[in-house]
């Protein structure tokens, strides 16, 4: 191989002969070096041997590396190989290291935000629904018209979710500091909500210190016990529930709301003890008027099934099998508290007039989850043994006994189920119905 001493003058003359893929200008001064001229570009190349074999490298292109840097490069190559060292490799692992930090440079500008959508995505499988909508709520943006009645003095669009201006900053930056900015004019506002948010936060930092891609960024202590302490309202456990002596009114009340399953719906929480979302989702394939029973979705076990009572068969079998028209097709809903109003097609908000129905009864406020807070309650007027009640509304067992020793067949349950609505309705100064119409509504079925 003839060589020459590189001059800017000698590159620039060199071309690749015609005819040929490639062709190489030697350098005199650095060994190994080279200029390698194809039809479309020049740039510099080292080669050298390597455990007998050659090895050959780029360098870069000759209009951006000079003749002095080129060299430098070159001894430098030759000096790794010299140590019998592959060059390959170290310009890999400088790779993999430029390619970490450049990510480490990325997740350092990761937001909140961003951290959040893949913190729902990868919780989804373990949620329920209705957690996961209340996690996405926390981070709407608001704005959007409200479709549901509002209060007086609202306005007519929705507000931003409470984690909404958190969204925006950087996840490295949400720190002790950071976090109290947020909550303590939350908690000012809104006490309740600000408690609920507070604790899906500490749950969310704490996803991200358990992930490689957020565990250098995330500030695990940025919501501390101290910050809750001094902030939040103290924990109260709920104590709202019907009494005895208010049972007349509230029946009387929730059986005028002019919307039928509404009204059924409210009824069958109090007389079932379940779950709003649970009872809301239940279809017509889960009511078995034959064999008197309810199979109930269980945010818990999965699914449990309870006795079908007698006035709570009375309020579900009236209630209208609704069939909506969708891309102009007939579809018939699933749902035996359906609205055809709604997206979903099955009972969304009662809500409202619940509360409606105990302000013309006079009665304080009670939630829907108190309704099913007053059923337990009831329950112990008729002295059902604690275990009964809980598995009517699908509490975990609290005992050992419970746990393992305790399987209650559907008809045991049925005897108590029966007893507890028939003492509520007889305070209520409503009339149980009887076996014989129980039997005429499974005839109907």
């Amino acid at each position: 191989m003839a060589r020459v001493k590189f001059t800017a003058g000698r590159i620039r003359d060199f071309l690749c002969p015609e005819g040929r893929a490639q062709a190489f200008l030697w350098d005199a001064d650095a060994p190994g070096l080279a200029v390698r001229a194809t039809t479309g570009a020049k740039v510099f190349v080292f080669q050298s041997k390597l455990n007998g074999k050659d090895i050959r490298l780029k360098i870069g292109d000759t209009r951006a590396w000079g003749i002095d840097a080129a060299r430098d490069e070159a001894r430098r190559l030759l000096t790794l190989m010299n140590q019998g060292i592959d060059p390959r490799d170290e310009r890999q692992e400088r790779v993999v290291a430029n390619e970490a930090k450049r990510k480490d440079a990325a997740r350092q500008q990761a937001t909140v935000g961003d951290a959040w959508l893949v913190y729902l995505d990868a919780r989804r499988a373990k949620w329920g629904e209705r957690h996961l909508l209340n996690h996405m709520n926390m981070a709407k943006a608001g704005g959007e018209k409200r479709t549901r009645g509002r209060r007086k003095g609202e306005s007519e669009t929705t507000q931003p979710g409470p984690l909404h201006s958190l969204l925006s900053i950087r996840l490295a930056d949400l720190d002790g500091d950071a976090v109290k900015a947020w909550l303590e004019p939350l908690a000012a506002r809104t006490p309740t909500q600000a408690a609920q948010t507070y604790r899906a936060l500490r749950a969310f930092l704490t996803w991200c210190t358990d992930r490689p891609e957020y565990r250098s960024i995330a500030h695990a202590d940025a919501c501390n016990r101290r910050m809750a302490r001094d902030t939040l309202p103290k924990a109260r456990a709920k104590d709202d529930c019907l009494q005895r002596e208010q049972l007349p009114a509230w029946f009387e009340q929730v059986g005028k709301i002019g919307n039928p399953v509404i009204a059924a719906y409210l009824q069958a929480l109090l007389l079932t003890g379940a779950r709003r979302e649970e009872l809301a989702g239940l279809k017509w394939e889960d009511v078995d008027f034959q064999w008197k029973s309810i199979t109930i979705h269980d945010k818990v076990e999965g699914e449990r099934t309870i006795p079908l009572t007698p006035y709570v068969a009375s309020l579900l079998a009236p209630l209208p099998r609704r069939t909506v028209i969708r891309d102009g097709e007939p579809v018939s809903l699933p749902w035996v508290f359906s609205s055809p109003t709604a997206a979903s097609g099955r009972l969304q908000e009662p809500r409202i007039q619940h509360v409606k129905a105990l302000d013309a009864a006079g009665l304080p406020h009670v939630s829907l989850h108190g309704l099913r807070r007053s059923f337990g309650t009831l329950a112990e007027w008729v002295e059902c043994p604690a275990g009964i009640s809980a598995q009517i509304m699908g509490h975990k067992p609290s005992a050992i006994a419970e746990k393992h020793y305790r399987r209650r067949p559907l008809d045991l349950l049925r005897q108590w189920h029966t007893k507890i609505e028939g003492w509520i309705l007889e305070q209520a100064g409503i009339e149980q119905p009887s076996e014989e119409l129980s039997r005429g509504l499974r005839a109907v079925q």
